[in-house]
This record gives C-alpha cells, structure tokens and sequence, in this order.
C-alpha cells in the first residue's frame, strides 16, 4: 500500500540525510542541522497514516523545514492551530535534535508561535476542500529536503539553495530520488512546486517522466508576492494550480 511504502521511503530519506548533514557541519557549510525526520518521526509517521492513503494524485512540494514549522513538528507547513485542528494531531512527543542550537529549541506540538507559511498553505486547503481527509483526497504534501541548516549564534535558518559543494549536491540529488520515490508510491500525475525552488527541483528530478509539473508562489510572510492585496493575490494563484 501507498502509506507503506511513503514511511519506507522517509525512512530511507531521515537516515540517508542524517549522514549527509552531518557532512555539511563537519565541511563547514553550515554551522548546525536538524532533521525533524529523526527527533520528530512519530509525528511525520502519523501525518502520513493519516494523508498518504486517500487517493491524492497531486503532490505539494515545499523546500526543506521552518524554524517555526516543520522544524517543530515533523509535517510539512506546519503550523501549531493547523496541526491540531485540521490534522487532528495531538499529544505525540517530540525528541531532541542530536545537536540543540540554544537560539532553535524544539517544543514540539505546543510550540506557542504560529508559521505563517503553514497557517497559509493548510487555511487555504481547508477552505476550498473541507476537511483533512477531503485534502488528502486531492493533494499530498511533502518537502523536497528533509533538514533544518542553522548558521551563526542566532541559529539563521538557511535554505538549501544558499549552500554549495559536493555534500550539498549529493544532499540534492538524494532528495531528488525520494521525491521520485514519493510520486511513484502515490501514483501521482502532477507536482506543484511551492516556490522557484521546489519547482526547479521537481522539474530536475521528473525529467522525462511525463509527471506534470506546475508552480505556485510560496506562501512566507518574506514575499511580496504572497502578501499583495491582504494575502488574496497569493490564493488566487494557488487555487488557479490546485486539483
């Protein structure tokens, strides 16, 4: 079954990227990396229980985890009211990165501050679908990279298009084989990139398949894009993409 075989494949993903950022520290490319995949799994296990069997023939793609969000949580957007009251997960405990920050706690499903991106990305789905199960009917929603890379004494999140080298390309290309390995699990036909990254990633990994591959803006407070006319430009522009 499709449940099965996405846990098998995050599984693969959680140990394979382990190595690999460890790698990154240990080159200097950044200074310090969670993987939420790992102290989070239980979490990431369920939320795909609970999305990875109901049909969806779109994946959603996101870049790699949030301070505020997946780096909590273990989900995808994640963001504290969606979790709980979309998702309906409650009351799973989180473990403790192998390395803490001490600018980057991990709380878990209690984390106090709301993700704007997850806020968006879940408030919108739940408008014009309904209810979690009504979602992941029509969509599923997965990152393209798995880890959470910190640099400085104030733990700045960095993205995985700011870094460079070998690592970061194997870093890459393995990310690119899971999200292969997600559309083949699901059977899907089409992937959204949420941003130019996850797009130009999805196009790179899909090449030649035949898998439709569309792109949206992405939903962080950071982008003007996302914000004109109160946020409704941005949902305008999902929805045009969305099954």
């Amino acid at each position: 079954m499709s449940i099965e075989r996405l846990i098998s494949s995050a599984s693969r993903l959680r140990d394979d990227a382990d190595e690999l950022g460890a790698m990154l520290v240990e080159e200097g490319s950044v200074d310090c990396v969670y993987n939420p995949l790992d102290y989070a799994w239980d979490i990431h296990e369920r939320y795909i229980q609970i999305s990875g069997g109901r049909g969806a023939k779109t994946v959603m793609l996101g870049m790699n985890p949030g301070p505020h969000g997946m780096g909590q949580m273990g989900i995808p957007f994640a963001a504290t009211s969606m979790v709980r009251d979309i998702l309906g997960i409650r009351n799973i405990p989180v473990k403790q990165p192998s390395t803490p920050h001490p600018k980057r706690p991990v709380i878990g499903l209690e984390y106090p501050r709301e993700e704007v991106s997850g806020t968006r990305i879940w408030g919108l789905l739940s408008e014009t679908y309904g209810s979690s199960d009504r979602i992941f009917e029509k969509v599923f929603l997965v990152n393209h990279c798995p880890l959470m890379l910190l640099n400085g004494e104030r733990g700045v999140n960095v993205t995985p298009d700011k870094i460079s080298g070998m690592t970061a390309r194997k870093l890459l290309q393995r990310c690119d084989k899971h999200l292969k390995e997600v559309v083949d699990s699901l059977n899907a036909d089409c992937v959204i990139g949420i941003g130019k990254f996850a797009e130009r990633r999805a196009l790179n990994a899909l090449e030649g398949s035949g898998i439709q591959v569309k792109g949206c803006w992405h939903p962080s407070p950071a982008s003007p894009l996302a914000n004109r006319n109160g946020g409704a430009d941005w949902r305008e522009n999902v929805r045009a993409v969305l099954p």
